[in-house]
């Protein structure tokens, strides 16, 4: 019989999960899984429960957003054995599990877990922190985590937009240096330069949009999709890069477009970085590298093209 520890985020969006708890535990059960359920209380805490309870169990499944999911991946880094995870997605944007595949239905989620196939996926190294599927700084990147919780839940995504959109006349830009090997020409990359925004992802979707195309991300090449945008000195470029942006076209001379496995962000002033949505916190050197295929999650066969 395997063992699978539940961990339970029971503010994550709407709080819907109450609903579903009961027919989850029951799925898991049909698959003669005995289930063990902790429902957190804090931020942090379900890292904490995974690196003091996670090795003994065959599976660790969480119930969450975004936020929640880090939290069990940067727990699970830590265990001596890697254990798999199963994700039930309930937060209000959900970007990895959308990439992933994962249903939003909990339910379907959670036969996910049951049939589905164990996937090995790249996961971010932050100076000593770990993130899924994106560290950001900039524009729109502190809306996750400035937005009011009861505002995500009662508009889900569009809270990220509306809340970004009242901080578009006051856009901070920062100085920063850049430096990395870029994957495709395997060259240096040297960037000093003014820049609104910064994302180092690993996803389809970020804050509910998407971002790449299908064919344009792979979770398990230990590469980083990275998009830095310049801060625009005038109205006219400043429409041209959101209209990039909503094009989902990163090549143009308004921003800094590559693939790499790490990178170094530095500044003379502390920058607030986001990972997974939260603040990971104010720093002048961000270290960023890409761990391939550390950490894995059950998602549905056949997709291995998403």
């Amino acid at each position: 019989m395997r063992r699978i520890l539940f961990i339970v985020n029971p503010k994550s969006g709407k709080a819907n999960i109450k609903n579903s708890l009961l027919g989850i535990v029951d799925i898991f059960t049909k698959y003669e899984c005995l289930t063990t359920v902790h429902v957190t209380q804090r931020a942090k805490e379900a890292t904490e429960v995974v690196e003091k309870m996670g090795a003994d169990f065959d599976i660790i499944v969480c119930s969450g957003g975004d936020g929640t999911l880090d939290e069990v991946v940067s727990g699970v880094m830590e265990l001596n054995k890697k254990i798999p995870i199963g994700y039930i997605p309930s937060g209000s944007t959900n970007d990895f599990a959308k990439s992933m595949g994962i249903s939003s239905d909990n339910l379907e989620a959670a036969a996910t877990v049951m049939e589905g196939s164990e996937f090995y996926c790249d996961v971010g190294f932050f100076n000593e922190s770990y993130f899924t599927y994106v560290a950001a700084f900039g524009a729109f990147t502190e809306v996750s985590y400035s937005t009011p919780q009861q505002q995500k839940n009662m508009l889900g995504h569009m809270a990220y937009l509306l809340q970004g959109a009242k901080s578009l006349a006051s856009i901070k830009s920062y100085q920063v240096k850049i430096s990395c090997v870029e994957a495709e020409n395997r060259q240096e990359l040297m960037i000093e330069d003014e820049i609104i925004l910064g994302m180092v992802t690993n996803s389809l979707s970020v804050a509910g949009m998407k971002r790449y195309k299908e064919e344009e991300v792979l979770f398990d090449d230990g590469l980083f999709e990275v998009i830095f945008i310049k801060k625009p000195k005038n109205m006219i470029e400043l429409n041209a890069i959101l209209g990039s942006l909503l094009l989902n076209d990163y090549n143009t001379e308004y921003m800094y477009s590559f693939k790499t496995a790490e990178l170094t962000v530095e500044s003379e002033d502390e920058i607030n970085w986001t990972l997974d949505g939260e603040f990971g916190g104010s720093v002048k050197k961000a270290e960023i590298q890409n761990i391939k295929t550390g950490f894995s999650i059950y998602r549905n066969m056949g997709l291995d093209k998403i």
